[in-house]
Order: C-alpha cells, then structure tokens, then sequence
C-alpha cells in the first residue's frame, strides 16, 4: 500500500492531491473514540447473518465467466472505488468459476490482504463476506458459452502461474497485474479481442478502471446486492 501510495502521490498529481485530502481526513478522526453497547452488537450480527443469507440465496444466479464485483469498507478501497469515472460503486472484482459444486472467484489482491501477493481463488462466500464488504454485484458478458469457458481456462492459467500482484500498476507487464487488469486481460484474450472494453486516462496515465469492465453495451447486470 505504501508503494502504491508513493507512485500516485510522485506521478499521478490529479490522483496523488485525493489520496492527500483522504489521508487527512482520516489522520484526523481515526482517534475518536467510540463505545459499541450490547444493543449494537445484536444488531450487527443481526445484519451479518441477514447479508450472508442474501450471499447464499444469489449464488444460483451465477455462472461462469461471469463479473463479481464488491464494496469494500476500508481506506483502500475508497480509493480504488473513486478511480471509477461513471460508476463508483465497486472496489474490486474477479471472475466466476463453479467447480463442482462450489463456486469460486479468482482474483488480483495486493496489501496486507494477500501476502504472498499471488492470484486467490476464493470462494463466493468468502469473497463477498460482510465483515470487508458492504455489497457486491453480479454482471455477464454477452459472449457465447464457448467464450465463457474459455475466460474460465485462461483465469485457471494465469492462476497456475502464480501471477503476482502489480503495485506500478502497469499495463504492458502479463506476469503481474492488478485486479481489474487481471479480468480484462483474460476476457480480450479469451474472446480474442472480440469484446470491446475501454480503459480510463488520468494525466496521461492509462489503466484500467472498475467500472471499465461493466459499463459497455457487452456486459449486462444480473444483480446488485447491499447489506
């Protein structure tokens, strides 16, 4: 976190001057002090119990090849959500693959999160887990069933090659990327280009930003959840 920090601050002014004014913000008030009563508590276990039961209930709505994208609640990711242009709404997506009977999602995670920083496959549950997260969606590409399967293989591949998470986040590098280039990247390959996704330019800076993936006449919303 710290590098990513350092890059956007040093090169990116227009992304480095939000980090500055959230940063502050957050420095101010992060010693408030706060009681959590009995009351409290019940009523957020009761808000847990109530999310993971709107997890299991959509997990039938899921298929293959398609886009997961969460809410985050940390500092983190209210940064990645505000490098979205249209829709700020997510911080962090993967791509959905039933195995079994268990449903996975496969995915670019860097920071303390993930220490060994390589490609996750999580499952749904986990994924979308409350505790981290203040919602999710579910979105599908139009592509044909042989297209879907193909993104689930290349995802398989770059996960069997422990593909590293990329704190420069750079677009010319395929052995290291971060979440949302990690799911462009195997839905172009996959689809062989036929699914146009655009990318996102601040200062010169090109990437890929969250809602890249999901605002184009190629992806279609399925459901959207908030606890």
């Amino acid at each position: 976190m710290i590098g990513l920090l350092k890059l956007v601050l040093i090169k990116r002014w227009p992304l480095g001057c939000l980090l500055f004014c959230v940063i502050g913000c957050y420095q101010q008030n992060k010693n408030e002090a706060f009681v959590v009563s009995k009351s409290d508590s019940l009523r957020e276990t009761e808000k847990e119990k109530i999310a993971f039961e709107k997890i299991w209930d959509t997990r039938s709505l899921v298929n293959n090849g398609d886009l997961i994208l969460r809410t985050g609640k940390d500092f983190t990711s209210d940064i990645m959500r505000k490098l979205s242009v249209h829709d700020k709404t997510y911080s962090h997506c993967g791509i959905a693959s039933w195995e079994n009977d268990t449903l996975f999602i496969y995915h670019e995670l860097g920071g303390e999160f993930n220490p060994d920083q390589k490609l996750r496959r999580d499952v749904f549950e986990f994924f979308c887990n409350p505790y981290e997260n203040k919602g999710f969606g579910i979105f599908r590409y139009k592509i044909h069933d042989g297209q879907k399967q193909n993104i689930i293989k290349t995802a398989h591949e770059f996960y069997s090659d422990h593909v590293m998470f990329d704190m420069k986040f750079d677009m010319a590098t395929d052995d290291r990327m971060y979440c949302s280039e990690f799911v462009f990247k195997a839905i172009k390959r996959a689809t062989h280009d036929s699914v146009r996704l655009d990318l996102t330019t601040v200062n010169h800076f090109t990437f890929v930003a969250i809602d890249n993936l999901f605002i184009n006449p190629f992806c279609a919303e399925i459901k959207r959840v908030v606890f």
